[in-house]
């Protein structure tokens, strides 16, 4: 018999973020097609407000670790946490969502527990008592199903591809599992967050809409001049007045990296495609991109999507795209400002 435990983690100010609703929602549904035991396991400083938040989710247990060393992330410490919890319930499957926190932690337990452990996972089924899940391979390009008999065995959601469960708010009272942080793992120290401004963030992962800008925004414009300090005012505009997410081509972002002229805000975290994020945004506007399947790969979550090219035969006129404006970028946002402005 499969006995079920989901892992979560509560942010500084004692709520869980969406991902965690969305592993709780996943574990209640497997441990029902299972007709498993449901446990519920909980790690940070202060998981009292957590613990009633899950109340209501069905577990037959719930369980934490609270602690002042778990109050920030760090990876040693969340380790240790997490294996006691597992060792407590005694758990065949573990459930989690793919935050950076978890993503740290999980290695370390598995290899400490001997588990087995499959990340970015889309789709958990029950079928027969087997579980099978569905994730990515080859950089995204294809998906596959599996099963595995060896336990435990650590299945970590990609954020976004399940529904988060809504829960009444209740209480509860946790069981405390004892844990005791040795030496060894508190060499890390958390010096401080760095923050952008409030409403400056451009990565929004819950807005509807993804903008993505594409190296032709640094190329040479019609009036024979580049236009970078035009393309970042229109942009960051667009972002401000739209409440949207922004996404970057890798051929863009290289060109910060490298030295070249780029957009000043552009990391590696904008990057969508094969060898960067996979967003699950409602819907997704590419500007000044070609739409080649390394990037578009990372779309596919992406239910409507519009693209703006001067190229009517770019990658996203191969049926790439539900909508393809054959236009100017710099046009095209700047009248889009202007509509929003009035809105």
């Amino acid at each position: 018999m499969e006995s079920i435990l989901v892992l979560a983690h509560p942010e500084a100010d004692g709520s869980l973020q969406r991902s965690a609703f969305e592993a709780v929602g996943a574990g209640a549904a497997l441990s029902k097609s299972l007709g498993a035991s449901l446990a519920i396991g909980l790690f940070g400083a202060d998981t009292g407000p957590s613990a009633s938040a899950v109340s209501a989710a069905g577990a037959e247990r719930i369980l934490a670790v609270a602690s002042p060393e778990l109050a920030v992330p760090r990876a040693a410490p969340d380790a240790v946490a997490i294996a006691a919890i597992l060792k407590a319930t005694g758990a065949t499957l573990v459930i989690a969502p793919g935050t950076s926190r978890m993503l740290r932690a999980l290695p370390a337990v598995a290899a400490r527990l001997g588990a087995r452990i499959d990340t970015k996972i889309f789709a958990i089924a029950a079928e027969g008592g087997k579980v099978g899940i569905q994730r990515p391979f080859y950089r995204q390009r294809m998906s596959a199903e599996l099963s595995r008999t060896a336990r435990p065995w650590i299945l970590v959601l990609d954020p976004g591809a399940f529904a988060p469960v809504s829960l009444a708010a209740g209480s509860a009272k946790a069981e405390s599992v004892p844990v005791e942080i040795p030496d060894a793992c508190r060499r890390t120290r958390h010096e401080g967050y760095e923050a952008p401004p409030a409403g400056a963030e451009t990565l929004r992962p819950d807005a509807e809409l993804l903008l993505v800008a594409g190296a032709g925004w640094t190329k040479k414009q019609s009036n024979g001049q580049v236009r970078l300090k035009d393309a970042e005012s229109l942009i960051l505009d667009f972002l401000a007045k739209a409440k949207a997410s922004l996404g970057s081509s890798k051929s863009l972002v290289d060109q910060g990296v490298d030295g070249h002229g780029a957009l000043s805000f552009l990391t590696h975290l904008h990057q969508v495609g094969q060898t960067g994020a996979t967003p699950r945004h409602a819907k997704g506007l590419a500007t000044c991109c070609h739409g080649e399947e390394p990037h578009t790969v990372g779309w596919r979550f992406i239910r409507e999507r519009r693209a703006v090219n001067l190229d009517a035969n770019c990658g996203w006129a191969q049926g790439k795209a539900d909508v393809l404006y054959v236009a100017d970028a710099f046009e095209v946002l700047g009248k889009l400002n202007a509509v929003l402005k009035t809105t």
